[in-house]
């Protein structure tokens, strides 16, 4: 039955639609919730990494040895935490039997896959976002190409091109592409913002390692002024 003038809501219009283009209207639909769901979810997440890792970086700013940094921190699960427990356990496996540049090398690498894994963690999500502002459009114009192709049908079967006939189909194909846009507009938007939140977390990641390398240092030079690295990797 086709949709008469004064019933040309959205919500009419979805109804009247056909088959294939719900099914356009409702994956964007789908797609729009995910995106603002990443938003709320990520915005949280990332708050709280940011505020937890700068939280640490205080506490161990004044710390003189791996050990005392440890001790600052706690039993904290933080990036800091992990990058000062990796430089506590390549000194005690390398003690005696690797020199310095050895030890600060392989913490180094351990830093990195730290480092890495923390990235991958904190942009999980946004790939998803990446994905939707690229192809929400796309998917909402193959809708609109659709919903036109059929009205043109339903046209030359009417044999009438009376707007009143015209307009409803062509109306609840564009309807396709205007959910298309407004699925992906949010989602490049939202993709760009935590691009560079995550960037600035990173750079305090980049911050935490270079700390706990910093430390490491001096553990290993204190060890070499007579004040040796203690077998539970801290400094005696």
């Amino acid at each position: 039955m086709p949709v008469t003038l004064h019933e040309l809501s959205p919500w009419s219009m979805f109804l009247s639609a056909d088959i294939l283009v719900k099914a356009v209207m409702v994956g964007l639909a789908v797609a729009s919730l995910l995106t603002w769901t990443i938003l709320i979810a990520k915005t949280i997440e990332l708050s709280s990494a940011r505020k937890r890792l700068r939280a640490a970086l205080r506490r161990a700013a004044e710390a003189r040895s791996l050990a005392e940094a440890q001790r600052a921190l706690g039993s904290g699960d933080g990036v800091l935490s992990a990058l000062l427990a990796a430089a506590l356990r390549e000194a005690r496996l390398s003690a005696g039997i690797s020199s310095d540049v050895g030890i600060k090398e392989r913490a180094a690498s351990s830093f990195g896959e730290i480092a890495r894994a923390e990235a991958r963690r904190i942009r999980f999500g946004m790939g998803l976002l990446a994905t939707i502002g690229a192809t929400a459009p796309f998917v909402g114009l193959f809708g609109t190409v659709w919903g036109i192709m059929n009205s043109f049908i339903g046209i030359s079967k009417s044999q009438t091109t009376n707007l009143a006939v015209v307009t409803p189909g062509i109306a609840e194909a564009l309807l396709a592409t205007a959910i298309g846009l407004a699925a992906a507009i949010p989602a490049v938007i939202i993709y760009n913002h935590f691009a560079r939140v995550t960037k600035g977390h990173l750079e305090l990641v980049a911050r935490a390692s270079g700390a706990a390398s910093r430390l490491l240092s001096r553990d290993l030079d204190r060890g070499h002024g007579g004040v040796p690295l203690a077998r539970g990797g801290g400094v005696t």
